[in-house]
């Protein structure tokens, strides 16, 4: 298939193609006062979702792709993205292979052994686990389910946007983390047109960022809070130019922010999410996210994969 972004019609198709297999879900309506905004905030609760982040969604629907006669898959990951392989393989009767840094959160290695993959340990970050992951899938021919630069998993994750717009109608913007960008470009196109879509980074993770001042995608370290999510060895293409057509830049946002917030979520809403998915919050709280007062905004919580607060 030539290359090109989704449409609306793919990621409906999407959403019909994993059905019920994924979670629906749930909101939560912070009213301005309680952040001290103007405007009113929908938690768009991902963390909720099966394997504990949004991940399982282009996980599913990548996996529900594969080539017919496929018995196993292949995956590399900070953690999220392993262990929503490693549940899709499992619920569609195939093994997974999944690579790993050897300095990924042990609740996240935990989960992925307990979806019954093999776990696959490499030194050094996640593009080290990524090219290991290629090679053994190349060697063994087996097919790689990418963590955030396909159609198949960018079609997922905008699954996610489709049920933000029957959520939420009339909001004024949806604002959420960007790591690889399959969940800014999934969201990004399923709501063209309808609403727009802020991503947000870490100063300690610009990948988009540093795209976009490059007019393509470029490797960029990663280190903080969020690096075991959002720290790709670069921001992938449909992220890319999916922020190209849609003239959109990244806020970015401190450590010490995301901190915060995820420390807000935690003693205000008991909610216990992982620092990689209160990036979006973080922007909110800091107030450099424009939006009219009167407005709504909805905020990805987009996982919780967590053993305890810092």
């Amino acid at each position: 298939m030539t290359w090109r972004l989704p449409g609306h019609a793919d990621i409906e198709s999407a959403a019909a193609r994993v059905g019920e297999k994924v979670r629906h879900t749930p909101t939560l309506v912070l009213h301005g006062e309680e952040l001290g905004l103007p405007y009113r905030v929908v938690l768009k609760l991902e963390l909720l979702q099966h394997t504990g982040s949004f991940k399982a969604r282009g996980a599913m629907n990548s996996v529900l792709c594969l080539p017919e006669g496929s018995t196993r898959a292949a995956a590399a990951s900070g953690g999220n993205h392993g262990a929503a392989v490693a549940w899709a393989a499992a619920r569609a009767g195939l093994t997974a292979d999944v690579f790993v840094p050897t300095t990924s959160t042990p609740a996240k290695l935990d989960r992925i052994r307990d979806y019954g993959a093999t776990l696959h340990l490499v030194d050094g970050d996640v593009g080290a686990a990524l090219a290991a992951c290629h090679a053994f899938a190349d060697e063994h021919d087996v097919p790689l389910v990418h963590p955030y630069d396909t159609f198949e998993t960018v079609c997922g994750a905008g699954t996610l946007g489709l049920e933000v717009h029957d959520q939420v109608p009339g909001a004024s913007l949806v604002v959420l983390g960007c790591g690889g960008g399959g969940l800014f470009a999934g969201v990004a196109n399923a709501l063209s047109g309808s609403v727009p879509v802020q991503p947000v980074e870490t100063v300690l993770c610009p990948q988009l960022h540093q795209a976009r001042k490059a007019g393509h995608p470029v490797p960029w370290p990663s280190a903080g809070v969020a690096a075991d999510a959002l720290g790709p060895p670069q921001v992938g293409r449909f992220a890319y130019e999916t922020a190209a057509a849609l003239d959109t830049d990244p806020v970015l946002v401190d450590d010490e922010d995301v901190l915060a917030a995820r420390r807000f979520l935690w003693d205000r809403v008991r909610l216990l999410a992982e620092p990689a998915a209160c990036v979006a919050l973080a922007a909110v709280t800091r107030g450099t996210v424009p939006v009219a007062p009167g407005g709504t905004v909805v905020v990805v919580v987009s996982g919780g994969n967590n053993a305890a607060l810092p």
